[in-house]
């Protein structure tokens, strides 16, 4: 009985974690106001926006709740201020942008990949 009685109190004393403001970004209608974010000569920079938005919500999901509302307060800064993030975002360096979508791909071994494709190489 007196277990009962301490369970709420330990649970009143325990402060949960409070979970990233996901919702607070807003990117979405930040992107409907914002004139410039909707120029088809911006498109990369609001993809960008939305892969920083995507990356809160895996780290939130991670539980790294601290990385999580760094990353919520840039996206914010940078929908606010597009000017801003238009200029810092317009690097068009070619090499690049092809070593970055070289690490985007998966690295594997290359049976693995053929194997899974076709089980009966795997055997």
């Amino acid at each position: 009985m007196r277990r009962l009685t301490l369970l709420p109190l330990l649970l009143i004393a325990v402060p949960a974690e409070a979970a990233c403001d996901l919702k607070g970004i807003g990117l979405e209608d930040q992107i409907a106001k914002k004139s410039e974010l909707r120029e088809s000569a911006n498109k990369q920079t609001v993809r960008d926006l939305r892969t920083l938005r995507d990356a809160a919500i895996v780290l939130d999901a991670y539980k790294y709740g601290t990385e999580c509302e760094r990353l919520v307060e840039i996206v914010k800064a940078l929908a606010a201020n597009p000017e801003k993030a238009i200029e810092q975002g317009g690097d068009t360096d070619e090499e690049k942008a092809e070593s970055v979508e070289e690490t985007r791909e998966p690295k594997g071994p290359p049976a693995a990949a053929e194997s899974a494709k076709d089980p009966a190489k795997a055997r």
